[in-house]
């Protein structure tokens, strides 16, 4: 595999568009907490408007910003974007979110930036969660359900992210682990409930990258500086 960006990552912040942020806090503050990438997404009530003013508001800081869109409709294009993290969902139990939305938006978008463009193969393992509802995701799997995906995400499918997302919720360490050991070439990123150092340096242990979300909207600056360092120790 080519070298990429998120090779060098232990660290990713994901900012919803749709939320709000603590009271005093801005989005240069939290492009200064040491966070190696900004990923700008969410899953309901995202807009190109909403998308584009979280976007522009991290761009005056020196931090790489890509944009994981929920759907075509909201993908912008903004030259202060790195590019674009497009979610497979493998264990979608419906086909548009494993390549129907994909085709959608190649068929919309005749000037496709394809050399910005990667793919992350999502395992939604919440079923709680807003994004196995909407994608109406088999979250009833075992570890050696979540090996067998991420091994032929990367061996079958050429993925070079596995994204093991819980989503809400601190995900099962044993299930992280057997991601891990499954993939060899593929980077492994970990979502979900992390929320302090601990938590952080616990799946930093398995995943290649943790990407820390709802901690920003919900606790600010100081927490995600926590998980930074947490993600760079590991």
């Amino acid at each position: 595999m080519t070298t990429c960006p998120w090779d060098d990552w232990n660290h990713i912040l994901k900012i919803d568009p749709d939320k709000e942020l603590p009271e005093g806090v801005t989005y240069g503050d939290l492009c200064a907490t040491g966070t190696d990438a900004i990923e700008v997404g969410g899953t309901m009530g995202i807009t190109e408007e909403n998308m584009e003013a979280v976007v522009d508001a991290c761009a005056e800081h020196d931090v790489p910003l890509y944009q994981e869109p929920s759907s075509p409709d909201v993908v912008i294009d903004n030259r202060a974007l790195e590019g674009y993290l497009i979610p497979s969902v493998f264990n979608a139990g419906s086909p548009f979110w494993i390549t129907g939305a994909h085709k959608e938006w190649v068929r919309i978008d005749s000037n496709l930036d394809w050399d910005r463009t990667w793919t992350e193969a999502y395992i939604v393992m919440n079923p709680e969660a807003d994004v196995a509802t909407y994608t109406e995701a088999d979250c009833d799997l075992d570890a050696d359900d979540v090996a067998a995906y991420a091994q032929i995400a990367e061996r079958m499918f050429g993925q070079e992210i596995v994204y093991v997302e819980y989503s809400g919720t601190f995900g099962d360490e044993e299930i992280v682990e057997a991601a891990g050991e499954a993939t060899e070439e593929a980077t492994l990123f970990y979502g979900g409930g992390i929320h302090d150092y601990d938590s952080a340096a616990t799946m930093a242990r398995h995943a290649d990258v943790i990407v820390v979300g709802d901690l920003a909207h919900d606790e600010g600056v100081e927490a995600v500086r926590q998980t930074v360092e947490a993600a760079n120790d590991a």
